[in-house]
């Protein structure tokens, strides 16, 4: 596995869960805040930029790093942190282990199945995927995310790296994940946000998640978009974070 780290010296380790079709640096403002303090590790999600192995299914990917944790931290880190698709792998593993982290944060992460949506990503993503490589295309993509302009140089040339199979494969995975009654089994304090401008399909599994696990807490943030605040809002994020964990 293909991960960024920082901070090797601290003891309390945190997992950053980059977003579909996004890559590490979906943390990095996060990183830069938190470095001195934690050690920080940002995974290349499977099938995406910078990663060394092919997405096959939200299972996979969240056994593999359970995999990695087992080896590299004795089966269990401080917190991890997932936005999105890698908010779905997290669920996933909290699914799969649960007292793999003391503490989860698990943003806009979708648990509701969208059939249709999945049904069209395969038809409409090969129609679409040689316009990735065009710059004004990425720019239309880019401004439908919300995302920083900053960004916009890493998520061009990622995206443009992203093999077509492993996009249609996660973007199918994403909107066909469905959580697991394994999940009640969750041991970690868990915090669990969504935009309250994001779609009401994501905020309806923000209360499915946080009903779920037993010790959660659900925020719905004013005016946020889907992943808003992770990726644009990194102050207020760290902030979050740090107070949940004191």
């Amino acid at each position: 596995m293909n991960v960024c780290e920082y901070g090797k010296g601290n003891s309390k380790t945190i997992i950053f869960l980059h977003g579909g079709g996004l890559s590490t640096w979906n943390y990095r403002e996060e990183v830069e805040r938190l470095k001195d303090k934690f050690h920080i590790v940002v995974p290349a999600l499977n099938g995406h930029s910078g990663s060394d192995k092919k997405f096959t299914t939200i299972e996979k990917n969240a056994s593999d790093i359970i995999d990695y944790i087992d080896i590299v931290f004795h089966g269990r880190v401080f917190l991890i942190a997932g936005l999105s698709l890698g908010g779905q792998i997290l669920v996933e593993m909290l699914s799969q282990r649960n007292n793999i982290c003391q503490f989860a944060i698990i943003e806009s992460a979708l648990v509701l199945p969208m059939k249709m949506a999945a049904i069209l990503t395969k038809p409409a993503f090969s129609l679409c995927y040689p316009l990735i490589r065009r710059r004004w295309f990425a720019k239309m993509q880019f401004k439908a995310l919300h995302l920083k302009s900053v960004f916009f140089e890493d998520y061009f040339r990622d995206s443009a790296n992203i093999p077509k199979a492993d996009l249609i494969a996660f973007m199918t995975a994403n909107y066909s994940y469905m959580i697991k009654d394994t999940l009640s089994n969750c041991r970690a304090k868990t915090l669990v946000l969504v935009g309250r401008k994001e779609r009401k399909v994501m905020q309806k599994s923000a209360r499915i998640i946080s009903k779920k696990i037993n010790d959660s807490s659900l925020e719905i943030l004013p005016g946020y978009y889907h992943g808003d605040l992770s990726i644009n809002h990194p102050e207020v994020f760290v902030c979050k974070l740090l107070t949940f964990i004191s």
